[in-house]
């Protein structure tokens, strides 16, 4: 702070110097020779106050420094010792926590394996008994379901065996077919047990009436039920063993029973005009119609070599349904001449009832006129001959009248 003083005093003195020189230009110059040793020797003078004032500055600050650097050190142990101290404090007072905390956790713990260990025994023994419990129960189910099973088989067995009477099977067939006729046509749609061919004792089971040329004629379409179960049961055999060459084998002989009941169908109940140029064989299995169904060009061989259409019980269902539809379209075109001649006697009378409703019309008119008339012309010469009559109240009126009025 002094060095700065000092610098603006010769800063000041050498500016009202420069000041005087030139205001003075014309002085003397030894009054300048003069004034200028002063100044250099009050140059030299303030030169050495400041050399010495910066030396008494240098030795303050190094002073001052090195106190300061004895008391931050001094700070520094003393931060240091008490950071360690606190540190340790602080670690001790932690561990001690922890320990508490790990001890408490423990505890905690142990309990809690108490607790959960008592509920799972209580559990596992209330479940334990519970699946017992089911386990016996489904136990004592699947006892009745095998006593159930075993009735089932023996009535498998008794099927089996009833199918396997020739005759049975024969009856089996036919009540499906005539249930399936009796669902869908009525009885005098078809006939059972009709000889179709003429001159022959064969009867086939069921035959359609089917409409012929002529209104009052009709033709049959002959439909037998077959049922080849012993083929049937031994490619269902062998479909459950896997084999391949035996499956094929069993698949041919009932191929083979199929085409021979065709043949059998086709010579005895097909004889046109009397009957239809094919006949129907109907298998009363779905299984077993598809079974046909699989073997390829089968249907289409009998079709064209025997005149058969085999059928199960859906597609022979659907077959009738057809038939049925033809018949209601063939009964209304019967229909259509007696319908057109009542629509004719229809059309005479509504033109005679045209001509009685004008008659009807034209009295209306001439009742209506005169009534108009007698209403006018009557209530006009009442009214003249009343005009001079006073008239009273309704109330007193009605009284004298003894008219009762209906509220």
């Amino acid at each position: 702070m002094d060095i700065i003083t000092i610098l603006i005093a010769l800063l000041i003195l050498m500016i009202l110097l420069f000041r005087e020189l030139k205001d003075n230009k014309k002085s003397d110059n030894t009054d300048l020779k003069k004034h200028l040793i002063k100044f250099s020797l009050a140059l030299e003078n303030n030169e050495k106050n400041v050399n010495d004032q910066l030396q008494r500055n240098r030795q303050d600050s190094n002073k001052i420094a090195k106190e300061n650097r004895i008391e931050l050190s001094s700070s520094l142990e003393r931060f240091d010792k008490n950071f360690n101290e606190n540190i340790k404090s602080v670690k001790e007072s932690i561990y001690q926590q922890l320990k508490e905390i790990r001890e408490d956790n423990t505890k905690q713990l142990e309990k809690m394996r108490d607790t959960v260990d008592e509920k799972l025994q209580e559990t596992l023994e209330k479940r334990i008994s519970q699946s017992f419990k089911q386990v016996s129960e489904r136990l004592e189910e699947v006892h009745k379901g095998l006593g159930e099973m075993q009735n089932i088989a023996s009535g498998v067995g008794d099927l089996k065996k009833v199918l396997s009477n020739v005759k049975t099977r024969g009856v089996f067939g036919e009540y499906q077919l005539e249930n399936i006729l009796e669902q869908i046509l009525t009885s005098e749609q078809y006939g059972k047990n009709v000889a179709t061919k003429a001159g022959s004792q064969s009867f086939v089971e069921f035959a359609i009436k089917l409409p012929g040329k002529d209104s009052d004629e009709n033709i049959w379409l002959p439909v037998d039920s077959k049922f080849p179960i012993e083929s049937y049961s031994i490619l269902n055999d062998k479909y459950e063993s896997g084999d391949k060459e035996e499956i094929k084998k069993s698949r041919s002989i009932l191929v083979r029973s199929i085409e021979n009941f065709a043949k059998e169908i086709s010579s005895k109940y097909i004889d046109p005009p009397n009957t239809t140029d094919f006949a129907i064989m109907f298998l009363p299995i779905e299984g077993l119609y598809a079974e046909v169904l699989k073997e390829p060009g089968l249907l289409e061989s009998l079709r064209d070599k025997y005149k058969i259409t085999i059928t199960g019980p859906t597609t022979f269902s659907a077959l009738l349904n057809s038939l049925q539809m033809g018949f209601r379209t063939l009964a209304v075109q019967k229909r259509s001449s007696e319908v057109w001649k009542i629509l004719e006697a229809v059309k005479t009378e509504f033109n005679k009832f045209g001509q009685q409703l004008e008659k009807v019309d034209k009295q209306l008119n001439t009742a209506s006129k005169s009534l108009n008339d007698l209403r006018l012309t009557r209530t006009n010469a009442i009214n003249r001959k009343m005009r001079d009559v006073i008239t009273i109240d309704e109330p007193e009126a009605e009284k004298i009248l003894d008219i009762k009025i209906d509220n």
